[in-house]
């Protein structure tokens, strides 16, 4: 971009994003105008506090050079963001570009552009290929790959030393080990965040970190052994009260701030969480290591979120296509994204990128990594019967009984 990122902006646009309903943008006339122009809807959530600073220096950089595109933007909790869509495509107001991470159920239902109807070629040959991979459906793909993340374990090292905890734990047990004797001083050993935000996130983790996951493309597999064990491993941290208070009801944003303010011994993070702790509190003395696993080998949650078009009238392809490559471009890409702290999903992208030390951690890890099956039709349901279920492990269900409805959930979306 031409002009730096205008992170001061955020408390200005923010009484301006109140104007936004949940199930428009604002705008009386999302398509073509008397004079020809047009108007394109852009849905994104929030990364972080500066993601709408970030994008409305996007869009106006891209209007300054597009005269005859003005972009409408929307911005929502990780919490709401979906359901906000849901409505938005009920009532036939989809967005026409959608920043968000299921997206098979989408495509298979005819509602998006084919990838190669809103990019140049040019900018799908920047993606590296196991990114541009993940966004395919029966090999045709229809998204592009915005970002990628893995997660990290950060801890509390006054907190371990106070406790007499030596080096971060590696495995299930040494995790155990360590919260229990950080909570026996009084403060939270281990933040569990299972509430609607992304309790699938947390419960990936702990089953990647037992030789289990959610699946492929072509099976969704939640109750399964490995699984199993890792819920139950999880449930033994909240009955023993090892973790926060109430987790089944615990989001994640709001429990990693609880953190960085020296209030919780250990949580997993994400790249964008070093940013927030340098910017919140930089005297906070925490150090990062691997997810901690049943048996100590590696094995994290890798995130890979992506822009997609919806189809709506069906016209206005080559103004979405004039965005995305714009906002691809190298430079407006990379400020972008290390701006939001997270990994690129380009090929210059990563060239410009590699010397970052605050990333080098995340990287090391993404070739552990188990992503979510975001290309199996089923996925959607699945990922909301996680947010919605998922949670009743911190309020005394089993957890046998917790797999087996979010499976039913799943297996009846795949009908």
């Amino acid at each position: 971009m031409k002009k730096s990122i205008r992170t001061g902006v955020v408390a200005s646009v923010a009484a301006a994003g109140l104007l936004l309903t949940s199930c428009g943008f604002g705008g009386e006339d999302s398509g073509q105008d008397a004079e020809g122009s047009t108007s394109l809807d852009l849905l994104v959530p929030s990364y972080s506090d500066n993601s709408r600073a970030l994008w409305e220096g996007v869009i106006e950089d891209f209007e300054a050079a597009n005269e005859d595109i003005s972009v409408n933007l929307q911005v929502e909790s990780w919490e709401n963001l979906e359901s906000v869509l849901n409505t938005q495509i009920q009532a036939g107001e989809a967005p026409d570009i959608y920043n968000g991470g299921a997206f098979s159920a989408f495509a298979t239902e005819g509602l998006l552009y084919t990838a190669e109807e809103i990019a140049s070629p040019e900018t799908l040959e920047d993606f590296q290929e196991s990114f541009a991979a993940n966004e395919q459906v029966d090999g045709t793909q229809y998204a592009l790959p915005l970002l990628a993340s893995a997660r990290a374990l950060f801890y509390n090292e006054d907190l371990f030393e106070e406790a007499g905890v030596d080096g971060a734990p590696t495995t299930w047990d040494e995790l155990y080990d360590a919260a229990e004797a950080i909570t026996e001083t009084g403060t939270p050993g281990y933040g569990m965040p299972l509430g609607s935000e992304e309790a699938q996130g947390e419960a990936l983790i702990w089953m990647a970190g037992n030789g289990g996951g959610f699946g492929d493309e072509s099976e969704i597999t939640v109750d399964t052994p490995e699984n199993l064990e890792a819920a139950e491993f999880m449930k033994r941290m909240i009955d023993d009260g090892l973790t926060q208070s109430d987790p089944g009801a615990t989001q994640r944003t709001p429990m990693i701030n609880v953190f960085i303010q020296g209030q919780i011994g250990m949580v997993y993070g994400l790249p964008q969480t070093v940013g927030q702790i340098e910017a919140e509190n930089p005297e906070l003395n925490y150090g990062l290591a691997n997810i901690p696993t049943a048996s100590g080998e590696p094995a994290t949650l890798g995130v890979a979120d992506r822009l997609m078009s919806f189809k709506n009238d069906g016209d206005k392809a080559e103004a979405v296509t004039t965005f995305m490559d714009f906002f691809f471009a190298e430079d407006n890409y990379v400020e972008w994204v290390s701006a939001e702290g997270f990994l690129p999903t380009t090929v210059s992208g990563a060239e410009q990128m590699s010397g970052d030390e605050t990333l080098a951690p995340f990287l090391d890890m993404l070739p552990s990594a188990v992503f979510y099956p975001t290309s199996n039709p089923a996925w959607n349901a699945t990922d909301g019967a996680f947010k919605s279920l998922f949670g009743q492990l911190g309020q005394g269900m089993e957890p046998a009984e917790v797999l087996e409805q979010i499976q039913a959930e799943a297996d009846a979306a795949a009908e």
